[in-house]
């Protein structure tokens, strides 16, 4: 058994689970701005309903987000002491940041907003789940700009053979930060319209709380749109142009580019193979690419020939997880764009097919996250920091394999506790209907 496959599967393992949380809180937080709001200036007895069972929702969905992220950060000085080391003085800080300005913030306010419903004012209430709202997206901030660092190291300097910081402010907006954010950002406000969409379309195929499901799935479908294509332009076109700029091998590598082109086409569908690397049953797009990445339609990409074979990351996953990603942002626009059309129409309540399609699709903004960091963390590969670090030099030395594979069965059964209970607790909530739960559930 390799010490460092099974320190970077117990790493994936562990943030993939816990990346299924924070995308469904950020988006069900600004949601639930929204909606509270609505409710309060026009005194909607429905859109307080609404609030109210998501609002529980979200109090559950923070409680196991919390409990799978606490690991992650410990096992940077167990599994990664060498990563550390080496980075300690920069990563250290944004990490810091999330702790002392985000994660209080948003744990403090969440409790106001779940038990303090009529209890203090309407003001309040709502200013409460605003405080929830910001200090989620703050928290995603600080915790992308440590993954944006990694990505395209920025501000620091090598002394004592470790990156030390000398411009906070150039390591924080280094040039991946921004797209990164904004992508990831629009990502969670889909994965909460899509969780909101399917509760509802399920209490209408059931005929349960139907009056709070026509007007949950008539917001929800509405802003999912809207986030959708947001997230096709500008947010992930921006970032995919970063990427071409900053990360020219991880761009071949997802786009299928394995030899340096002018006029580069973009890969529609393809079958990658990877010893020659090449795509077999191609639909391309020429002269796309290369107008996408640098707005010439005769602008040359470089391949993944220019690049030594060492730093060439994994061509068959980074390349399959991004289009089966942008295959899904795809399906999302066109299924929110299909369902506000029945909206409009007056005739997506009756719509019992694309109700149960709408109630399947739930989980694939969650999935499409997945894809999108596979992309993005395999795509730097075999870099832990580009080009400063291999991960294979980043592990630690003294934690054997045996230690690892023992933790990796116990997360591995914990995850599975964790997810059931969650699901079970979720899926309970639901089937009683909006009105039936009450708070005090979620203490229990």
């Amino acid at each position: 058994m390799d010490p460092l496959l099974l320190a970077r599967l117990q790493f994936a393992l562990t943030v993939g689970f816990h990346f299924l949380f924070p995308p469904l809180t950020i988006g069900l937080a600004w949601m639930l701005v929204i909606i509270e709001a609505i409710g309060w200036k026009k005194k909607d007895e429905i859109y307080a309903k609404i609030g109210k069972f998501f609002g529980k929702v979200l109090g559950l969905i923070f409680a196991v987000g919390v409990a799978s992220g606490i690991v992650m950060e410990f096992q940077f000085g167990t599994n990664w002491s060498e990563y550390s080391k080496f980075v300690g003085d920069v990563f250290g800080a944004p990490l810091a940041a999330e702790g002392v300005f985000a994660f209080f913030l948003e744990s403090t306010f969440l409790g106001l907003y779940i038990f303090g419903r009529e209890r203090v004012s309407k003001g309040v209430h709502w200013f409460s789940i605003l405080m929830v709202a910001v200090g989620s997206t703050i928290s995603a901030f600080w915790i992308l700009v440590a993954n944006s660092w990694q990505q395209t190291p920025a501000g620091y300097v090598i002394q004592n053979n470790r990156a030390e910081l000398v411009d906070f402010w150039a390591a924080v907006f280094n040039p991946s930060t921004l797209p990164r954010f904004f992508h990831t950002f629009t990502a969670s406000l889909i994965s909460g319209a899509f969780l909101m969409t399917g509760v509802a379309a399920y209490w209408l195929i059931r005929n349960k709380s139907v009056d709070v499901a026509k007007k949950a799935i008539s917001f929800s479908v509405v802003f999912g749109l809207i986030v959708s294509l947001l997230e096709l332009f500008p947010f992930g076109h921006e970032h995919a142009k970063q990427v071409a700029q900053t990360q020219p091998e991880k761009f071949a590598a997802i786009q299928g580019l394995y030899k340096t082109q002018e006029g580069a086409p973009l890969a529609i569908f393809a079958i990658p193979g990877t010893k020659p690397p090449k795509l077999y049953f191609p639909v391309e797009i020429p002269g796309l690419l290369s107008w996408l990445a640098f707005g010439d339609i005769n602008a040359e990409i470089k391949g993944i020939n220019e690049f030594p074979p060492d730093e060439i990351p994994p061509l068959w996953i980074t390349f399959v997880s991004y289009h089966n990603m942008v295959v899904l942002g795809l399906y999302f626009i066109f299924i929110t764009a299909l369902s506000a059309y029945f909206l409009r129409k007056k005739k997506l309540f009756e719509k019992k097919g694309l109700l149960k399609i709408l109630m399947w699709s739930t989980p694939l903004p969650l999935i499409a996250c997945q894809l999108g960091w596979i992309s993005a963390e395999v795509g730097r590969q075999p870099w832990i920091v580009y080009k400063l670090m291999k991960t294979k030099d980043a592990v630690s030395v003294t934690v054997g394999a045996g230690e690892l594979l023992f933790s990796i069965i116990i997360f591995v059964l914990i995850y599975i506790l964790l997810l059931s209970i969650f699901l079970s607790l979720l899926f309970r909530w639901v089937k009683k209907g909006a009105e039936a739960t009450t708070t005090q559930e979620v203490l229990q």
